[in-house]
């Protein structure tokens, strides 16, 4: 209950902070989303690949890109976890006021 009235706190007192948060959430899901759906990709081509998989050079392609976009995708999720620790050290300071409520 205490959580929810510093959600409802912080949301009322700092919008800003609760619309970053709440955009931050629904990244991160897109980002495991996007990294799941590299995953089925990957493991379809692998399956579908015929004779030796080095000389199949869509798949190697496809390979690099699936890497340079997982390797995108987790510096998101660094920085998005990054601004998520300041939102709530910021949010904690409301706490004493979701306390009182």
């Amino acid at each position: 209950l205490e959580d929810q009235l510093l959600f409802l706190t912080v949301r009322l007192e700092r919008p800003d902070l609760a619309r970053t948060k709440s955009e931050l959430i629904q990244q991160q899901n897109e980002f495991k989303l996007k990294l799941a759906d590299l995953e089925v990709y990957l493991l379809e081509r692998l399956a579908a690949s015929e004779g030796d998989i080095l000389d199949d050079i869509d798949l190697i392609e496809g390979l690099e890109d699936a890497k340079l976009t997982s390797d995108e995708v987790k510096e998101k999720v660094k920085v998005a976890q990054e601004t998520e620790a300041k939102i709530n050290e910021t949010s904690e300071s409301y706490r004493p006021t979701a306390e009182r409520v």
